[in-house]
């Protein structure tokens, strides 16, 4: 199954840290959404995890994951999904621009505020992807503000 990362496990050793076997790892690109950091945190009220929001010119750079089925329940547990991301349908840009469907996860809309900002632990993690994100997203990255800097 597809799955499109574009937060914190974007970072292979997360993935590998939770158990989560793939066979597949390649750029991607959503469109029709901005990356955000407004879902709220459970240890820091201030602080922002990544999020995808509708935005009609927006591009959210991120991973396309092939996973196995099995190892759907431990993304969702990592994820907090259902009681803090949704499980979404979406339709991504493969690397060969072809369209592919994935699925992903949303932050609930009760879980969200804006003003947050992430760590540059969390933008670390981000970062991990290296040379499957753009250059100018990846500077896009390396200077939001966050709550540690």
């Amino acid at each position: 199954m597809n799955y499109f990362s574009y937060g914190q496990s974007m970072d292979n050793e997360k993935m590998r840290e939770w158990d989560v076997e793939f066979s597949g790892r390649n750029r991607a690109r959503l469109l029709g959404y901005r990356l955000e950091f407004n879902k709220i945190s459970l240890e820091n009220p201030d602080e922002g995890y990544a999020n995808i929001v509708q935005f009609e010119n927006g591009i959210v750079e991120g991973l396309l994951y092939e996973i196995r089925e099995e190892d759907l329940s431990k993304l969702d547990e990592h994820e907090g999904c259902p009681d803090q991301f949704e499980r979404i349908e979406v339709e991504v840009l493969s690397d060969s621009w072809q369209r592919v469907k994935a699925f992903t996860y949303g932050a609930r809309p009760d879980k969200v505020k804006s003003g947050l900002k992430p760590t540059m632990e969390h933008i670390g993690h981000l970062l991990a992807a290296g040379n499957l994100l753009s250059e100018s997203y990846r500077r896009k990255l390396s200077v939001w503000e966050t709550l540690d800097r």
